[in-house]
């Protein structure tokens, strides 16, 4: 049930949810495209820090070292330039790259395939007071602000911890060069990192909770709504009806206009009935002048026994000239020798073969 409306106790319809997600609106949750996009730089430092210790060490070895003993002109400033930029790309391009592969990765595994490009001016809220109230009392602002509050304390309480854990290995850096305060500090920022990122994991897997709850509730239905979609879907009954009462109407006629044309009935006894004739002049098989099931059945029935028509009982034959004949068409090849023996134990034909 929605929390908001308690007449909506309906779920979403798959076209109310296909309606949602064409005008944009889909349950994404931002907390876990942050900590998808964090664990990856964590993964990729890791896993590259040798590849950029390589290449920094040659920027700075090079500008600091070799650099020095060059001669400055417009050519090898150039040089220089172009050189550097080149290393910076070669640094930047690859972890770039892999954030934004797992960002596009994050995205479509939640929300899957979806490309909107629509702006509403409709949905701006001129309104600041109404906005203000509805930012302050809805569940949702609410929810922002108590994850805000906790992934404060979670960033502040984690270097507490690990600098706690690290005070006695602090004095020992006294007697460290460069290169060992330097990997002890990135080594600590590390751990630093990893502890934050736990506790923001297990928040994020929450707020994806949270995200798509909210997404369904909103999404809720009253059975009103759910009625009217369903009519829409299916067609509007008193439509439906005067199409039907129009199709019956059209197929009256018809039967009255070609049954008494038939040279037989064949029928199913009850649920199915199908007029034939068969006039070598008009076709070179017998013909469905008429066909109908139940109510029609009947009255295909009652007009062959007011004009004396034979009608002759075969279920099978009758429910296979039904579904596989059309009014007008001639019958198959197949049933040939069925209908030629109706048809020869007729008086009008037999007169004819005499």
């Amino acid at each position: 049930m929605s929390r908001e409306d308690p007449s909506r106790t309906e779920k979403a319809t798959a076209k109310r949810v296909k309606k949602a997600r064409d005008e944009g609106s889909v349950a994404r949750s931002g907390e876990v495209s942050t900590v998808v996009v964090l664990l990856t730089a964590v993964i990729a430092m890791r896993y590259m820090g040798g590849f950029y210790y390589k290449n920094f060490s040659e920027i700075f070895n090079w500008f600091f070292v070799e650099g020095l003993t060059q001669e400055l002109n417009q050519q090898t400033v150039y040089s220089m330039f172009l050189w550097s930029m080149l290393k910076m790309a070669l640094l930047i391009l690859p972890f770039m790259c892999l954030i934004a592969l797992a960002a596009y990765t994050n995205i479509r595994l939640q929300i899957g395939k979806l490309w909107v490009f629509k702006f509403k001016w409709d949905r701006i809220n001129f309104n600041i007071a109404a906005a203000l109230k509805k930012l302050m009392i809805s569940p949702d602002a609410l929810v922002r602000l108590l994850r805000s509050v906790i992934q404060a304390v979670i960033v502040g309480f984690a270097p507490y911890l690990v600098i706690r854990q690290e005070m006695p290995n602090l004095m020992p850096l006294f007697h460290q060069n460069v290169m060992g305060i330097t990997s002890y500090m990135l080594l600590v920022a590390y751990k630093m990192f990893c502890y934050a990122l736990v506790p923001m994991i297990l928040m994020a897997i929450a707020d994806l909770w949270w995200t798509r709850y909210r997404y369904n509730d909103n999404l809720m239905m009253t059975k009103s709504e759910v009625k009217d979609e369903l009519r829409q879907a299916e067609g509007d009954p008193e439509v439906k009806a005067k199409q039907l009462r129009k199709f019956y109407e059209f197929m009256t006629n018809l039967i009255n206009k070609n049954v008494p044309r038939a040279d037989v009935v064949i029928t199913n006894p009850t649920h199915y009935a199908v007029a034939l004739r068969y006039d070598l002049s008009e076709a070179p098989a017998p013909m469905v002048l008429a066909k109908g099931v139940d109510h029609l059945a009947k009255k295909i029935r009652e007009l062959a026994i007011e004009h004396d028509i034979p009608i002759q009982e075969n279920p099978p034959l009758a429910q296979a000239l039904y579904k596989q004949v059309e009014v007008g068409e001639t019958i198959p090849e197949e049933m040939y020798q069925a209908v030629a023996a109706i048809l020869a134990r007729l008086a009008k034909f037999k007169s004819r073969k005499g």
